[in-house]
């Protein structure tokens, strides 16, 4: 059985749009991908509400992508497959980051994740690295954490994050080629966007492993 870690913000935890909670489990994009690959893979969702990519919130204090990941390797390994879908949150203006920053900060914890020794015989694990797709001006319940030029900034985030996969000869997926945020809210999913990434990892993973 291979085992595969999705380590993300609220998108990997599954938050609805509607603000009505928590996407049901089978609903979530981590579930649909478990699901398309079958009993011979192990999908384990890590995801948390707000974490960043390296950044800590001065707010709330513990959504550092870069503060829990190693607890994450070591707690899951051996991983075949890490797969990094952060970067939404880092887009709050309180942390003033381009799409430049924003993606260098995802390169630090690509470079965790290939310096460790979580994957099979104490080797790294694969990496994919997915781009999260851009935000949207919604009407919000969360607009206010994401006011100014968020939206333009998100929009270059694909093109930034390629920029740091290539630089660490990782696997790489743009999730703003194939869903778009929903217009609910403009920062999380439809159920519709977490099926289809569920089911566009899964043909990229059955080809990786």
């Amino acid at each position: 059985m291979k085992t595969v870690v999705c380590y993300g913000d609220s998108n990997t935890w599954g938050y609805r749009p509607d603000g009505k909670g928590r996407y049901p489990f089978e609903k979530r994009w981590t579930s649909v991908l478990q699901k398309e690959l079958g009993d011979d893979f192990f999908v384990i969702p890590e995801g948390l509400n707000g974490r960043t990519t390296v950044y800590d919130d001065p707010l709330y204090g513990f959504t550092s992508g870069l503060s829990f990941i190693e607890v994450v390797l070591n707690t899951h390994k051996p991983i075949d497959l890490f797969i990094i879908l952060l970067g939404t949150n880092d887009l709050k203006p309180r942390y003033n980051l381009s799409a430049y920053e924003i993606a260098d900060g995802v390169g630090r914890l690509v470079q965790i994740v290939k310096s460790s020794d979580a994957g099979p015989d104490n080797m790294p694990p694969e990496i994919l690295l997915i781009a999260p797709p851009p935000i949207l001006k919604a009407k919000p319940s969360f607009w206010y954490e994401f006011m100014g030029d968020s939206v333009e900034k998100s929009k270059m985030m694909g093109e930034q994050y390629k920029r740091i996969a290539d630089e660490y000869g990782v696997n790489f997926l743009n999730a703003g080629d194939i869903i778009s945020s929903s217009t609910l809210d403009g920062i999380h999913w439809d159920e519709n966007a977490h099926r289809v990434l569920g089911i566009e990892v899964a043909k990229m993973i059955k080809k990786l492993l």
